[in-house]
């Protein structure tokens, strides 16, 4: 387990400018976007790029998915950006910039090198705090961390119309990648033989396969559809709110905005058992929150949408309690773990 730092904050409460990982949001329900959106007054948020992060002014780095900064297709731009990574590592601990980093995934998606394995552990021995979006994250022995929990849409969402759920439809949503199960989703729907039942999927597939897999399968069951692109928040609230259930069959879920975008719009999520879905069961009910062991079939995804569609019956107008992940009370937690960061530096690296 990591140790746990409290904070003590002046009623000064001091600016802090902070360096994201990521390039500047353009809007929608990227993680990135909805925590610069909700962010303490006190922080000023700036974005990469790698003259920034070597030569820039700031107080805290803070990185999401390091593991995209050391991998590219182009193999030049790869090896350049595999020697910039530990020479930002070394600039930012010779002029006293602390790094905090949030643990979205347990282990990168897809699979690593053994050069970026080593990169990676490198920068995780640098880091100064780690931010886990829930308590089943582990963490390294002896390392800081704090618990601040992702946040939902409500606010985002709350001035897009949301229509009434068709019957019986179940939606898969999201960036469709190979990890998140499409595959298992597409065999067990098919195998079930209720004409009740629809399925709609929606989302920017990664490669021509899952393309191709997913247009075979609308061609030979009139009862599913596809929206294979990239939309925008309108579209997706029309989507998630016509649904009578959503699907997200993931095999390694741990963390998943798309799950917390659906409970935001109050549609109850069908997923895989795991100790990160307990917990948000835990916290809004188990109605909401529907999970099932082994293997996705036929039969787990007709009684999740009978059980759904009871739920609806009995309860049209009820909502989950999101209120504990508004943006706004997240900012606040973050401005906070800054400030924990900021005194917990390494003393031979501050200036």
């Amino acid at each position: 387990m990591g140790k746990k730092n409290s904070v003590n904050v002046s009623a000064e409460r001091p600016p802090v400018r902070v360096l994201q990982s990521t390039k500047k949001p353009v809007g929608g329900t990227e993680y990135v976007t909805s925590l610069v959106e909700g962010a303490a007054p006190e922080v000023t948020n700036v974005f990469f790029t790698w003259r920034i992060a070597l030569f820039g002014k700031f107080d805290v780095f803070h990185a999401h998915w390091p593991e995209y900064w050391i991998r590219n297709r182009n193999p030049t731009k790869s090896l350049a950006q595999k020697i910039l990574f530990p020479s930002m590592m070394v600039c930012l601990g010779l002029r006293g910039i602390p790094i905090v980093r949030t643990l979205h995934n347990v282990v990168p998606h897809e699979k690593s090198t053994r050069i970026e394995q080593m990169l990676l552990q490198l920068f995780d021995r640098r880091t100064d705090l780690f931010i886990r979006l829930n308590s089943a994250t582990p963490v390294a022995d002896g390392a800081s961390v704090v618990t601040i929990p992702h946040g939902g849409y409500i606010e985002t969402y709350g001035s897009y119309p949301c229509p009434e759920p068709v019957p019986g439809r179940l939606l898969y949503f999201g960036h469709v990648r190979a990890y998140k199960g499409l595959d298992s989703l597409l065999s067990a729907f098919r195998a079930s033989t209720r004409t009740d039942l629809s399925l709609r999927i929606v989302g920017s597939p990664k490669g021509e396969a899952l393309s191709d897999l997913v247009r075979s399968a609308s061609l030979t069951d009139t009862r599913i559809s596809s929206r294979l692109e990239f939309v925008d928040d309108s579209t997706l609230v029309s989507e998630i709110g016509q649904s009578a259930l959503v699907v997200l069959p993931y095999r390694d879920m741990h963390n998943s905005g798309a799950l917390l975008a659906a409970l935001s719009l109050a549609r109850p999520v069908l997923v895989p058992q795991s100790k990160s879905n307990q917990i948000l069961a835990d916290e809004v009910g188990l109605d909401w929150v529907v999970q099932y062991e082994g293997p996705l079939t036929a039969e787990i995804i007709e009684s999740a949408a009978h059980r759904a569609r009871q739920w609806s019956e009995k309860n049209p107008s009820r909502r989950p309690d999101l209120s504990s992940r508004s943006w706004v009370h997240l900012g606040e937690l973050h401005y906070l773990a800054y400030l924990q960061a900021l005194g917990s530096a390494r003393p031979a690296a501050r200036k």
